[in-house]
């Protein structure tokens, strides 16, 4: 039996996700003067992708449509190096003002997902306390 249909498992990837994005950030942000660097991404592979297969029935309407379920189904984190651009001589792309945009929308972004998880145990610890 799983517990609030799966969405311990998809909070944890969630917060997985806003983990890694917080260091990819904060590296980028450390690195803002170093020569050379290219500040990175990061993406969760294909997770709206899984979130709405699961959610719709999917159909093959036709023999050349790409089937469903061989679709790559890796939900990994994935990190991206942003090339082709540079914002000082230096050859460096970290632009320090939306690293710092990002870091603030990921902490809010983090300390919902916490709060949505301190929501569930305390529902699960009411119900098993029977309701006291």
């Amino acid at each position: 039996m799983e517990f609030f249909s799966g969405s311990f498992q998809t909070l944890e990837n969630s917060l997985k996700y806003a983990s890694a994005k917080n260091r990819t950030i904060s590296n980028n942000i450390a690195n803002v003067d170093t020569p050379g660097y290219k500040a990175k991404d990061v993406e969760f592979k294909n997770v709206l992708n899984d979130e709405l297969n699961a959610s719709f029935g999917t159909k093959r309407t036709h023999s050349k449509h790409l089937p469903f379920n061989s679709l790559d189904r890796d939900q990994t984190i994935h990190t991206v190096t942003r090339q082709g651009t540079a914002y000082n001589h230096s050859g460096n792309n970290v632009d320090i003002d939306k690293e710092m945009a990002e870091l603030g929308k990921n902490q809010i972004y983090y300390q919902a997902l916490v709060d949505r998880i301190n929501g569930k145990f305390s529902t699960l610890k009411t119900v098993i306390g029977g309701g006291n």
